[in-house]
């Protein structure tokens, strides 16, 4: 009896590691994405662009993410598809949303 529950405890140890490391793996891209979109936003400003439409700044900051100009509150121009990132939900699944001044406001999932 003591050897399976021995067994069933380094199961779950086991099991559990594996868990955290697939969290944080996911934890470590969402924040290379929010860097990056950040990044990339502070560099538009810095070369001019107007963001006040809330543009889309790049369709494919890191594999698998967009990064997106909003506002906070959302203002109906950032419901516009022109100013959508056309690749979330192609090629696309997780997006980074900073505002026009480039202040992070959210990041999916």
């Amino acid at each position: 009896m003591d050897r399976c529950l021995i067994v069933l405890i380094l199961i779950l140890v086991v099991f559990l590691s594996g868990c955290v490391g697939q969290v944080t793996e996911k934890q470590d891209i969402k924040e290379k994405a929010k860097a990056a979109c950040m990044q990339k936003c502070k560099d538009a400003l810095s070369a001019g662009q107007d963001l006040s439409n809330g543009p889309c700044l790049d369709n494919k900051i890191i594999e698998g993410w967009v990064c997106d100009v909003a506002h906070s509150p959302r203002q109906a121009v950032d419901d516009d598809p022109t100013n959508q990132c056309q690749e979330f939900g192609k090629t696309a699944n997780s997006f980074v949303e900073v505002d026009p001044s480039c202040n992070f406001i959210k990041a999916y999932p």
